[in-house]
């Protein structure tokens, strides 16, 4: 077996996992958000918080032993657009609540019989080619060109000068005391244990491009989870898969869809659904596309910056990750949420 074959089948391994994980767990950063700020119910986001300790500190072991380069990642960069970034976050976490859930979900969801998540991950997927190298790209170019910043690090190490694997203990061990401080999320094994697992497949996934993935002629991208760019080239290979190859993103995310099915038919949970109108499909789709659009901008979604990106410990996703939160709340409690259009 050759190492991009190695890779492509421990990415559906990846995504089984995740797929299996998000649908018994339900695991979601817009649910979670919704949840803390309507319900005062933190469990949801809480999982998401122990999957950002869990990635960040199985990411930065891995690269102070030597075996990944995070820098050689797409997250740290030291000249990110200072309004691109944050406004694509804004414009995907706003797109999230549309759509009742982000990328992930989305496939999750279709595993499980929601055919509404079908039309969501289309309509993101073109959306994310239409920015990516499509008719946007070059309004997308001109906008990252004209307000680019030249920052003094790439990343808060570098930043700070010290070794990566300081922040992430402090930054890392911050979040697990947040997230224990709750009895009610430790008496919750569904809640833990799937922001637990979920957060372990950030590093595995840095593992299998990095290091299952190398070659010294034709190395495999540094990456791991995210569902921006893998969903559109995910539809790009299902019309044209005899003139391109199978990669790592495309794998996890027919992987999501593979474990969330068995996993619903499993705990009986397999359930068809659609749409209750043509005001709920709309608000779909302009969801959908606006996550594909957003998560170009801002060089990923809720789990590529949230998870993989914050494991890196990138300037950028800092910024990705307030746009997100912000358009979120938009959308959930603000002037523009669905309560209020």
């Amino acid at each position: 077996m050759s190492h991009t074959e190695l890779v492509v089948w421990a990415g559906l391994a990846i995504g089984v996992l995740f797929g299996a994980a998000g649908q018994a767990s339900g695991f979601c950063l817009m649910r979670g958000l919704a949840n803390r700020w309507t319900r005062r119910d933190s469990n949801k986001l809480r999982s998401f918080a122990l999957a950002m300790a869990t990635a960040l500190l199985g990411s930065q072991a891995l690269e102070a032993v030597g075996l990944v380069s995070l820098g050689n990642s797409l997250y740290p960069t030291p000249a990110p657009s200072w309004l691109a970034i944050p406004l694509g976050g804004v414009l995907f976490g706003y797109g999230m609540v549309l759509a009742n859930g982000c990328g992930a979900r989305s496939l999750v969801l279709l595993g499980s019989g929601n055919l509404r998540s079908f039309v969501v991950l289309v309509c993101l997927g073109l959306a994310a080619y239409m920015a990516l190298s499509g008719v946007l790209a070059p309004l997308r170019i001109r906008l990252e060109d004209a307000t680019t910043l030249a920052l003094p690090a790439r990343d808060l190490p570098q930043l700070a000068g010290v070794p990566g694997w300081l922040p992430a203990l402090v930054l890392g061990g911050g979040l697990l005391l947040w997230v224990m401080r709750s009895s009610q999320f430790r008496a919750s094994p569904r809640e833990w244990l799937g922001g637990l697992l979920i957060g372990a497949l950030v590093p595995a996934g840095w593992y299998v491009t990095g290091v299952l993935g190398f070659d010294d002629f034709e190395p495999v991208r540094l990456a791991s989870l995210t569902f921006i760019a893998p969903i559109g080239e995910s539809l790009q290979y299902l019309m044209l898969s005899t003139g391109t190859r199978l990669g790592f993103g495309v794998s996890v995310a027919g992987g999501v869809i593979a474990g969330a099915l068995a996993t619903a038919l499993v705990r009986r949970d397999f359930h068809w659904q659609g749409f209750t109108g043509p005001g709920h499909m709309g608000r779909s789709m302009a969801g959908g596309t606006l996550m594909g659009i957003g998560g170009v901008m801002s060089l990923g979604c809720s789990i590529g910056q949230g998870l993989s990106g914050f494991s890196t410990l990138s300037l950028a996703t800092f910024a990705a990750l307030a746009g997100i939160v912000a358009g979120a709340r938009l959308g959930i409690t603000g002037p523009l949420s669905l309560s209020k259009i």
